[in-house]
């Protein structure tokens, strides 16, 4: 069974965040960066199901060369080897772009199973997993909170809301996008670091798959958000007060 986990490096979640001088993007000359959560999250169910039932992971990484950090963490913890499509410009791509270019260099590889994170912890779009499943013409399903395999077929547990769960079975090859805290992630071990530096990474670019950015949406502007305080008295007697008090709590604060 030859398993494919999308992987993203993100800036991580303890840096100082600015917007770089054209206020489009982040600041990133002094950001440190990790494995999107998630994306950790997918891995793990990756190799879990790599121990049940045999076969290969293969780790799919689209970023600049910084990205390779990421990429042998992935080999560290246990996947076996890994394809970097390296691209310096990947703010370029929105989500139909970007999915277009995983999608391209993931037909070739023709696995079983296809992993993402649910979302990135840097944009959040929670987009490109379900777009690459429709650009490549696979069944998927989302917010994944357990995953089994029988053969040929695949029965998952999707979260849906207010503590529901769903139960769906697909056919393989499919592409899933994985809730975080499904399972315990586990450390890149010293052996395992080792190894890491004689696996394969296939190195790729956007140009060598045929893909452009071609980018639907166009990113305006990015900012911090504004801090702001404002005061408001409530006039009236105490009863009525209280009443105005709790109305605003519930429809605006939405506290209660």
């Amino acid at each position: 069974m030859k398993i494919l986990v999308a992987l993203k490096q993100v800036p991580a979640r303890d840096s100082q965040l600015k917007v770089d001088a054209a206020a489009l993007w982040l600041d990133e000359s002094e950001l440190s960066f990790e494995i999107n959560e998630p994306d950790a999250y997918a891995l793990e169910a990756a190799l879990q199901l790599k121990e049940q039932h045999g076969g290969e992971v293969v780790v799919l990484c689209a970023g600049p060369e910084r990205a390779s950090s990421a990429i042998r963490e992935a080999l560290a913890k246990g996947a076996d080897r890994a394809i970097h499509i390296e691209e310096d410009a990947l703010g370029a791509y929105d989500t139909l772009s970007l999915a277009r270019l995983l999608a391209k260099a993931a037909a070739a590889e023709q696995p079983d199973l296809i992993l993402t994170g649910l979302q990135s912890d840097d944009l959040g779009s929670g987009q490109t997993g379900v777009v690459m499943a429709e650009v490549m013409g696979l069944p998927h399903a989302t917010i994944i909170m357990a995953v089994e395999v029988d053969g040929a077929t695949l029965r998952v547990k999707r979260e849906l809301e207010s503590g529901w769960f769903q139960h769906v079975s697909m056919p393989l090859p499919a592409v899933l996008t994985i809730q975080s805290g499904i399972n315990k992630l586990r450390y890149a071990t010293l052996m395992g670091i080792k190894k890491a530096k004689t696996k394969e990474v296939k190195r790729l670019s956007a140009a060598d798959l045929g893909v452009a950015p071609a980018a639907t949406v166009r990113l305006q502007s990015v900012y911090q958000p504004q801090r702001v305080k404002q005061t408001q008295m409530i006039e009236g007697s105490p009863a009525q007060q209280a009443a105005t008090l709790v109305e605003k709590l519930k429809f605006e604060v939405r506290a209660l």
